[in-house]
Formats: C-alpha cells, structure tokens, sequence
C-alpha cells in the first residue's frame, strides 16, 4: 500500500509573520466591510471585470449612484467607451451571477434600477435577450445542458424593476437634462429612448420571451410588459405625468416626440385612456392642450379621436345610452366631458372643424355608438355660432344625399338623424331664422323626396321623422308635416322630436373627477362590488301560542322496540374515502340561488369547486331570474362582462359549453339592449380572439332561438328540463355511457347541417330535370326523390319575434361597427376583423341573423344592400383562404334564399347579382376538382348552388336586368 503513494519531490516553505494564511476561515469575513476603493469610472470598470464578490458590486454602485446625483458628475445615460463598459459588465455579468441575491436587497436593487434606468442600459437588456431568446429556440445536441430560460427569467424581472412606476419618464428625461452637454445631444439620447419605451421593440421582444418560457415550461406569473394593454396604460400614465412638468421649450418638444411615438404602439386607445383619467385626476388638461396644439395635424385628429373614444366608453358605456328611452335631462357627465372637449379644442381651428367633420362623416366609432358622446361634442361646439352652422349645413346635405342613404350603414344614418336634431335645436335657440333658411333650402327639400323614394323602411322612416320635427320648429301649426304613423314608429318620431329641446352645458372637468373617484371606491369594473345586503339565513324563534300536542313516553313501551334490527351504517362514504381527514370536504359550497351569489362564484378564481358550481348553475339561474323580478337586469351588464372575459383557469370538462349557454341565457334575459351591447364589445373591448368568436355565436344561436328556429344547435345550447329520475341511470353510469358531445363549434355545425338543407332541393331539382352543375348531381351514395318532398321536411313557419329587432339590435350594429373598424385600420388587410380567425364566424353569424328574420321582415331590403355590399367587399380576403371563401359563398346562398321575393331582386340589386354570379362562376371554374368529401369540394358545391340560384333570378328577370346594367 506505501508504494502506492510515492513522492516527486519536497520543497520546505518559510512563513514570515507578514503573510497571510492560504485558508481564511468564511464566517470571519461574510460581515466584514470591503476594502475596495471605487474613486473613479475606470476604477468601476476594473473592479467589474475582475469577478468581483457582492462587497465590491456594493462598492460599485454606491459610487455610481452618488456620481449620478452630481449634477457634474459622471452617468451612465452619458454615452461614452468607459460609460458603455460598465452596463454592458453590469448586464451581462453581474446581473446574471448576482440578480437572485441583489433583487431581495432593497437598498442594492434601488441603486442598480437607478443607474441603469436610461437609454444605454434598457438597450443592454434588450440586445442581451435576443440571442438568449434565439439559443432557447435551438434544437440542443444530446448531452448538452446549456439552458437559457433563467437568464431570460431574470432580465425580464429586471427590465420590469427599471420600468416601474409612473416617473419613469420623467426621471430619464431629468437624468438627460442634467447631464446633457448641449440641446443636440439632449434630443439624441431622448430620442433614443423614446424609439425603445414608447414603440414596440420591448412588448414584443418580452411576448417572444414569454412564448419561449412556456414552451420551456418555466413556471411563472407572466410579466406586464409582453401585455400590450397593460404596457399602454403604463406608458399613457407616465406621459401624463411628465406632461405635468414645469413647461419650457425643451420640455414641450419632448413630450410631444414621446406622445407621438406612441401612436405607433398599436394600443392607442388603452394608452390615451390612462392617461387621460390621470390628467383629469391632477387637474393637468390645460397643460395637455398646449402640447396638443403644438403636435402635427393628423396628429391632433388621432388624439382627439382616441380621447372622444376614451371618454365615451368609460363614463357612457352603459346598456339604455342609446335606447329610445334615454332621458333628455343634461347629467354632470354630459357637462364635464363638454367642458373637457371645448378645453382641448379651444382656440384651433382645425381641430374644431374635425369635430365637425367626425360628427358628420362618422369618423370617430364612439359618436356612433353613444347618444351621451354626441351630445356632449355637440355642447362643445354650439359655443361657437359659425360651426354649429357649417355642422348643420353640412348634416343636412349629406342627411339627403342619395348616394349616403343607398349606401351607408343604418347605425351611421340613425346617428347623423339624432345629431342633426340636436343641431336644429341649438341653432333655433341662437339663431332661429338661419334653421328657417336651412329648411326651405333645397339640401331639405332634395333630401327629403330622396328619403321618401328610398326602398328601404328605415330610411323612409328616417327622413319621415327629421322632416316632421324640423317642420315642428319652422312652419306654423297649421302648416307642419304631419305623416300618419301610428304605433313603435309613432313613439320614435316623438322621441326624435324631443331630441331637438336637448340644452345641454358646459360644466366642469372636475365632475368627471368625481365620477372617477366614486368608481375608484366601489372597486370599479375590476373587480365584485360589495353590495350590502340584509341577512336572510337567520332564523326566527317565535313562542306558539295556543293549545300544543305533547307526546307522552312511558317505560312501559321502552322494551317493544327491541326485536327490530336498525340500518347498519353505510359500508362507504364518498367524502370518507380518504383515511387522511385533513382531505375531507364537510364544507362543499352549495349551488348559487341569487344572481349577486352568482357573480360572486364567477369571479371566484380560487375556489374549485364554488368557480365550477357557479359556471355549470349559470345558465339555468338566469333562465329562471329572468322573468322573475329584477335582479338579472340589474346586474345584467356585470353578468355580462364577467362571462364574456371568463377564461379557463381549471380546465374544466365542459367549460365552452356552459359558458355558451349561460352568454345565450343573458342575451334573451334583455334581447334587444343586450344585443347592442354584444355587438359593441365585440368591437370595442379588450378580448381575445375566441372571447369575440363567443360574442358572435351568442348573437347568432341566441337569435335562431329568439326566433322559434329549434335545431340541434341550439338545443344543445339550452339547458334541458330535469328528466324523472327512473329515465336516468346512476351518476357514475350516466357519465360512463352517455354519448360525449362534440366540441366543434356551434355555428359552424350549424351551418354545415343547413348548406344540406340549401343545397338538397338543387340537387333534387338536378336529378329530376338532368340539369344544372354536374356537381350538384347526385352520386350513387345518396338520392333524394324530388323537391317537394324535401320542401316538405321542412318546419313548418311559426311566429318570429326576433323579426322585431333583428334590425335595430342585431344587425346593423354589427355591420355599420364592421365598416368602422376595417376603415379605422391602418390598412383592412392588417385587421382583426378581416382575418382567417374573424371573418368566417362573422359572416356565419349575419347569415343567421337574415335567415333568422325571416323573407317576411321589413327592413329585409336594407339588409340585404348592407349585408350584399359586405360580401362584396370580402373578396379579396376570400381568394387568400378557404375558410373565409366557403362563409362568404354560405353569406351569399343564404342571402338568396332568404329574399323571397326575387323580383325585387333583380329590380333593386340587378348590378350585385350579376357582379355576384360572375365572381363566383370564376370561383367554381378555378377551383380544382377534389376527392369527395375534400375542402375544395365543399366549396365548388356552395359556388354552384349559388351560381344556380344567380342564374334562376337572371333567367326569369332577364329582359329588367338588361334595362338595370345599362349604365354599369
């Protein structure tokens, strides 16, 4: 064993005095104070480079932060060689050896925050994450343990450390304008970092980041910054508070480059919001103003756009704004955000004349939306005599054009009719005789014959009310319009009518101040309001009074009892199954009986079971409510909210499903007003894309079902009546043997269970008469036997109460939001609205709406113009995919058959069924001839039965339709 060991050589070492031990004990020294000596940047840059321990990075940063304190001294916002050095030592090195140990030292964290907390350190962070995001991407070789999630961990929890708060702005800027050496080096290094915060580059560079932590599978609350709202409502609040700033030149123009930056993030309307709400909060719009006027042009339309938005969905988002019971009487809301509006626009001339173009040209979505919106800008402007008459003038022309009333959507039309009464009034009170002018012009007199001779119902009835209540105003009693309408039509032209006594004022800016902090306090619409109630579940013990019936025990029938044998105890018990009773429930939560327990349980994220109780209860519940008192409608529009943005935090077996339904039970709880509200959020809210693709097939089921359509579609999303018990088996049988449902969607079930009803009779009509597109032909798989008697397997028509207010409620919202929000797009190509995700379900949803109104309805002429001149403009997103190409030529059949009466057709639509039948006669002969149950097939059998059904309505009207193109 000694030969194991053999020595090489041996050398003898004297220890003097002086030296100290090769071995120092660790505990000795955790406590002890550096002696490292930072004096200088250079000296930082050595001390970094040379794996220095957290004494020393201590040591670091005290000097660099105190040096930033000087207004002389030395900051990292300066670039330089020895500036860049040290952030990119600080970044690289020592964040990512020293982060885990810094973050839970507050006086450290600060000081690090501090001095990276300017353009050269966020741009670090940023290039740093992108090779790092790049390399998590890559496939690793087999052995190789390299993993660079946590270093993306750690530098997205630091960039949010640096970003945090609300004077992060205005700190930079103060760091710049202290140590900046001139104006030109200001403005560079601003520029700098306003190209960072206030564009895109850091929300999604930090999206990228998450989606590679979750295909990592890290754990971890995902940050604010890859959140594109809640990254505009930082950055809107930090703008705002820099806005408040002592104003100079130097500050002005800084602020105006950063708010208009922040037009290209993307989320304009979340960021003008926040800030705005501060601003109005510190009482700083005045000194907004001034740098709104100092912006460009466009500029300014977009930011008064966006606050007129702003402003309306906030203090006018409610159910009843827009109804025909909407009260007249001027509010506080009214009067502040008209004195908001009349601040901003005070003193330019061109945003004054933008009011006046938006509330004529339906430029901005919220004036169309919100009767209180419009009332309010129309306030603002009625200050000012010369435009509130060029706003009148201008509404009277394009309330008669020919082209305007033919073309443009419904919703639009009845929000010009509303603003041109409010007009009428305002003028008559200020000056009588020019309203007296403008209704014996020829722009009256044209419009009105032009409104008259319109095909379409509500256009008539339109200029029918306006030309009444303007005459009211101008003629006298016995001279006045006077149309004998008589019912719903008669109520909504006295409604217009008094639309022209609205008076409202201007008020201050303080009210809406109020509004905010009264909402602030009950918790606002994030979160449950606490509503105080009365105890129900208290019991009462109340003395009997009276004779009572004792029971009277004797010994002597103690022992009668004693040859019966009692139940034995249950061999299991389903909550005892555990032999851990820490794991038994006794306290299961009970199913919701008020809808306030209901809302409770929804919001309730935390608790299992009560979250699952509540969501699968939902649905009856509010069946049940809904005509039972009032608590559903008052509570109907937080019910909504809750369910519309209620996401799958359990993974619940049938969580789409329930929460289907329960949407459907809301909507025909308040058809018609909650129908417009679906249809506003579907466009205005903050929801993803399958929370809007549920909006849409809540309108579309929910209206088959308003309408008496009963198919399995909507069958399966109404709750079914308790069976008798002896129909069912056991729970744990039932769910054994019950068939599964399918989880496909809804409406696209639907739809392919109706196309097979469309297209049957064609095909029978084609096997009967050999004639036709041999692809409706029928195969040797299946027979039909001949049109009428398919025709006859058709239910039978009952009463259609959707027909009512399918128009006002259901349709028209949805088609005249579409056109705002494709044309509010940068471009319609880049729209959510148009994309492979959207449009199909939106153009199943109006196809069920028409065939749910019925051929019988009467604005059925206006909402085929609509609905057709939608189609049409879908083309070229239909030619780039499939999906959007089988739902329009699915739009389009439906709308054929829905139209009865095909004579009006040909006389009224003659261009767009002859410019629909060439198109789609293009489509079937480009399409491919697949294999049979392919999806080019499926499409080529939708283009020729439209083609067919184009080609009937030709054939019989041919000789009109010739008479109708001549001019096209």
């Amino acid at each position: 064993m000694d030969d194991f060991l053999t020595p090489v050589s041996t050398t003898k070492v004297k220890r003097t005095q002086d030296s100290k031990p090769l071995l120092k004990e660790i505990g000795s020294t955790v406590n002890s104070k550096s002696s490292v000596i930072v004096d200088s940047p250079e000296r930082a840059l050595e001390v970094l480079k040379e794996q220095p321990d957290l004494e020393s990075i201590e040591s670091v940063l005290e000097y660099l932060v105190a040096e930033t304190e000087r207004q002389d001294g030395f900051h990292l916002v300066l670039p330089g060689p020895v500036a860049a050095n040290i952030v990119f030592q600080l970044i690289n090195t020592t964040l990512q050896d020293y982060w885990q140990i810094l973050k839970d030292k507050k006086p450290q964290l600060k000081q690090m925050t501090r001095c990276l907390r300017n353009p050269s350190g966020i741009g670090n962070v940023i290039t740093r994450l992108r090779p790092l995001i790049a390399d998590c991407r890559q496939k690793k070789a087999v052995g190789e343990t390299r993993d660079s999630a946590s270093h993306i961990v750690d530098l997205l929890d630091f960039l949010e450390r640096i970003l945090h708060g609300e004077q992060c702005l205005t700190q930079v800027w103060a760091d710049i304008k202290t140590h900046g050496k001139n104006a030109a080096r200001k403005k560079m290094m601003w520029k700098e970092f306003v190209a960072q915060v206030a564009s895109g580059r850091i929300v999604s560079l930090a999206a990228e980041a998450e989606d590679v932590l979750k295909e990592k599978q890290v754990s971890r609350k995902s940050s604010w910054l890859a959140d594109g709202s809640s990254y505009a409502t930082w950055l809107g609040r930090n703008i705002a508070h820099l806005s408040a700033m002592e104003r100079d030149e130097d500050s002005a123009s800084i602020v105006v480059d950063v708010c208009s930056k922040a037009l290209t993030l993307g989320y304009t309307d979340q960021t003008i919001r926040s800030m705005l709400l501060v601003m109005i909060d510190s009482d700083t719009i005045g000194a907004f103003t001034a740098l709104l006027h100092k912006m460009k042009a466009f500029e300014q339309r977009k930011y008064l756009n966006a606050i007129i938005n702003a402003l309306s969905n906030h203090y006018f988002n409610t159910v009843g704004d827009n109804t025909k019971t909407s009260v007249f009487e001027s509010s506080p809301l009214i009067a502040g955000v008209a004195a908001l509006v009349s601040e901003l626009v005070r003193g330019s001339d061109t945003l004054m004349e933008h009011l006046v173009a938006s509330l004529t040209r339906s430029g901005v979505p919220a004036l169309d939306d919100s009767l209180s919106g419009r009332r309010s800008v129309i306030a603002a402007i009625a200050k000012d005599e010369d435009h509130i008459h060029t706003l009148l003038e201008n509404s009277l022309k394009m309330f008669g054009d020919t082209f305007y009333i033919k073309h443009t959507p419904i919703i639009q039309q009845e929000a010009l009719a509303q603003t041109l009464a409010i007009t009428c009034g305002y003028v008559q009170r200020s000056q009588p005789m020019f309203l007296t002018m403008m209704a014996k012009s020829s722009h009256h007199t044209s419009g009105m014959s032009n409104r008259i001779g319109s095909s379409s119902p509500r256009a008539r009835f339109l200029g029918i009310a306006m030309g009444m209540a303007i005459s009211k105003m101008v003629d006298k009693p016995e001279t006045q319009l006077n149309f004998d309408l008589e019912g719903a039509e008669a109520e909504e032209a006295q409604w217009y009518q008094h639309l022209t006594k609205i008076n409202d004022r201007l008020g201050e800016i303080s009210f809406l101040k109020v509004r905010e902090n009264k909402s602030n306090k009950q918790g606002g619409r994030k979160g449950p309001t606490k509503v105080a109630t009365k105890d129900t579940t208290s019991t009462s013990i109340t003395e009997i009074q009276g004779p009572r019936i004792v029971e009277i025990l004797s010994d002597e029938d103690e022992d009668e009892d004693d040859d019966l044998v009692p139940y034995s105890k249950p061999d299991s018990d389903p909550e005892d199954e555990t032999d851990d009773p820490t794991e038994i429930n006794r306290n299961k939560p009970t199913a919701p009986v008020y809808i306030r327990d209901l809302v409770a349980g929804l919001r309730d994220t935390e608790d299992y079971d009560r979250h699952a109780l509540a969501l699968s209860t939902a649905a009856p519940l509010i069946r049940r409510k809904a005509n039972f008192g009032s608590e559903v409608l008052d509570n109907i529009e937080e019910l909504a909210s809750i369910l519309v943005g209620l996401n799958d935090s359990f993974e619940l077996e049938k969580f789409a499903e329930q929460k289907q339904q329960a949407l459907i039970a809301v909507l025909l709880a308040k058809p018609a007003a909650m129908a417009q509200w679906f249809a506003r959020n579907f466009f205005t809210g903050d929801y993803s894309l399958t929370q809007r693709t549920a909006i849409l097939t809540t309108l579309g089921l929910g209206a088959r079902e308003l309408a008496g359509l009963k198919d399995t579609a909507t069958e399966n999303m109404t709750p079914p009546a308790p069976a008798f018990p002896s129909k069912k088996l056991p729970p744990q049988l039932h769910a054994l043997y019950a068939p599964t449902p399918s989880s496909s969607n809804p409406l696209a079930r639907l739809t392919t269970n109706m196309t097979k009803e469309l297209l049957s009779p064609l095909a029978a009509k084609a096997a009967d008469t050999l004639t036709g597109p041999a692809i409706l032909k029928v195969g040797q798989s299946r027979t039909f036997s001949s049109r009428m008697e398919v025709e006859a397997r058709r239910s039978k028509p009952i009463p259609n109460a959707l027909s009512q207010m399918v128009v006002d409620n259901f349709f028209f919202p949805l088609t005249g939001r579409w056109w705002l929000a494709t044309r509010a797009s940068a471009s319609s190509a880049s729209s959510i609205y148009t994309s492979t995700h959207l449009l199909p379900t939106f153009l199943h949803t109006l196809a069920l709406l028409m065939n749910a109104s019925g051929p019988n309805t009467l604005a059925l002429p206006q909402m085929t113009r609509e609905m057709w001149e939608l189609l049409l403009s879908c083309r070229a997103h239909a030619m780039n995919d499939k999906r959007i190409l089988s739902a329009l030529l699915f739009a389009v059949l439906m709308l054929l058959e829905t139209n009865g009466d095909k004579e009006r057709l040909a006389t009224e639509q003659g261009k767009e069924l002859m410019e629909t039948q060439e198109w789609v006669r293009g489509v079937f002969d480009g399409l491919p001839a697949g294999k049979d149950g392919g999806e080019d097939e499926k499409v080529r059998v939708l283009a020729a039965g439209v083609v067919v059904r184009c080609q009937e309505v030709v054939e019989k009207y041919q000789r009109r339709l010739v008479g109708s193109m001549m001019d096209y």
